[in-house]
Order: structure tokens, then sequence, then C-alpha cells
């Protein structure tokens, strides 16, 4: 069984049809538990933040794949692709390789990216995150990514696959509850 793809939308327009979606192909596909159907709503939301924290926009489509109590959940944006952004989103996969790069002409090709990838620009006049506490009245406005939703998917799936091409991403996440 698939879902159709639901447009998640940068309003959050979206995430409310995914997450009952998810719920969907839980209950109805394979008769998954509540416990169990929690669990896949709690990894489609946080497949969602994820991609949403590293590339600061969410324009993406997302869906489902399910044979039996086996499941499939897909997300693919688009985002204008930086050193730090690659990086950090092949750090998110298993593998931390990008599935993309298969075969001599992956490969080469996902080389030549990497190198004409933009260097990300850090504004060093600033108080550090660190010492910004200590400043009363100061909040800092961009807090830098904690992995949070990284850590979560790593330790209730059971594989995560990061697909880059040019400013394509496509995240892959399997997860089975035999």
């Amino acid at each position: 069984m698939r879902t159709g793809i639901i447009r998640i939308e940068q309003n959050g327009n979206g995430f409310e049809t995914a997450l009952e979606e998810t719920r969907k192909a839980a209950e109805v596909w394979s008769g998954l538990g509540p416990n169990d159907a929690l669990r896949l709503q709690l990894i489609t939301e946080e497949m969602l933040c994820l991609v949403r924290s590293v590339t600061g926009e969410i324009e993406a489509g997302f869906w489902i794949e399910a044979e039996d109590r086996k499941y499939t959940m897909h997300l693919l944006t688009k985002t204008s692709m930086d050193k730090e952004k690659r990086y950090q989103l092949i750090s998110s996969s298993t593998s931390r390789r990008n599935e993309a790069a298969k075969g001599f002409l992956g490969k080469l090709r996902d080389i030549i990216e990497q190198a004409l990838a933009a260097e990300v620009v850090h504004d060093y006049t600033e108080i550090p995150y660190e010492l910004a506490n200590d400043v009363p009245g100061f909040h800092p406005d961009d807090e830098e990514w904690d992995g949070y939703e990284r850590s979560i998917l790593r330790r209730i799936v059971d594989d995560i696959k990061i697909s880059i091409r040019g400013g394509e991403v496509e995240m892959t996440v399997l997860k089975s509850f035999a």
C-alpha cells in the first residue's frame, strides 16, 4: 500500500495531514497496536522537524509505503545546499553517506557537488552562545541545531537513508514492526 503524496508547506499546512495519514496507515493497513501507531507518528514528526531544522525551510512531499508490518516513509524537498547543511543531512543517515552516490557517475557527481557547495560564513563578532547565558537580557535569535530529532530517529527506526542530488534531498526512513 502507498499513500498519496502529501504536500508539506512552510506555514505548517500539510503537517496534520501527514500525521493523520500515518495514523491511518498504521491502524488500517497493518493493524498496528496503539503504541506502535504512536511510534510511527513520532517518526513522521521527527522526520519533518529534522529536515526543517537543518534546511531552514520545508516545502516538501511526504508519502508512506507499507508492506505487511514494514513501513518506508519518504520526504522529498529542495533547498539551497551548502557544506554545513550537506554535512548535517548526511550525518543524519545510518550509513553516513549519500545514497545518491552510487556507481562511477553518481560518485563523480557527488564529488563535484561537494566541491561546488557554498561555504557557510559565520559572523564571529556576535557573542558566543556559551557566553550569551551570562549576559542579562540577551537571547540569541538563531540557536544552533542540537541534533535532537536525529538522535530520536536513530533510536526508534531501523534505517535512515539520505539522498542528495543537487539541491534535492530525499530522506527515506525504514521501520519494521515484525
